[in-house]
């Protein structure tokens, strides 16, 4: 599972280092951010997981969105770093993660990170199809994410401003470089393989 979460997250490294000065404030999947927005808080998961695997999740200001500053995406690829070295440490998946932002109690560290890892295959698309590019994780590693998906709840909670995720879609028809596994993780997280940004419409 660890080398599944590094694939995503060396997968999002790269589509958010392709962004370009005027690219911050393209619209996201993420009705509520713009892409500057959305890697701010892809950074900020990274460093609230890598507290976690330290074993200080519980302490609020690792989890607090920062200002990325004049380089959101040197930003993200530091935060991605920590995330990285924090995750490779012995012993990662029998330990307890405090992540408080999904439970008031500890999670087994084998959860944390298929948490960790679905958000940022989803997050990676997110960011890749704002800046129309394509996204290039394997579909072994697409494959593993979606029952991970399909055990998020499907509840009222995920119409919440916060919510992390959008009621799920019916899965949709697709082909060509759409095809395969990602459209279904995609649906049952409630996004849409079909969404553009308004201006490639």
């Amino acid at each position: 599972m660890v080398l599944l979460d590094r694939a995503a997250v060396l997968e999002s490294v790269r589509v958010v280092d392709r962004a370009r000065p005027g690219d911050w404030c393209r619209p996201t999947p993420c009705d509520r951010w713009d892409l500057r927005d959305l890697v701010a808080h892809m950074a900020a998961q990274h460093h609230g997981f890598a507290a976690a695997a330290r074993g200080e999740g519980a302490e609020a200001a690792f989890w607090r969105t920062a200002d990325p500053g004049d380089d959101p995406a040197g930003a993200y690829r530091a935060a991605a770093g920590v995330l990285l070295d924090a995750f490779a440490s012995p012993g990662l998946l029998d330990r307890p993660f405090a992540l408080p932002e999904i439970s008031t109690r500890t999670v087994p560290g084998k959860r944390a990170v298929e948490f960790h890892f679905v958000d940022h295959v989803v997050h990676a698309w997110d960011v890749a199809v704002a800046l129309g590019l394509p996204l290039r994780l394997p579909e072994p590693v697409l494959r593993a994410a979606l029952p991970i998906a399909l055990a998020v709840p499907d509840g009222p909670g995920r119409r919440a401003p916060h919510s992390a995720f959008r009621p799920s879609l019916p899965p949709q028809n697709t082909t060509g470089p759409e095809a395969g596994t990602l459209p279904l993780v995609l649906a049952v997280l409630g996004r849409s393989a079909h969404w553009r940004p308004p201006e490639a419409r």
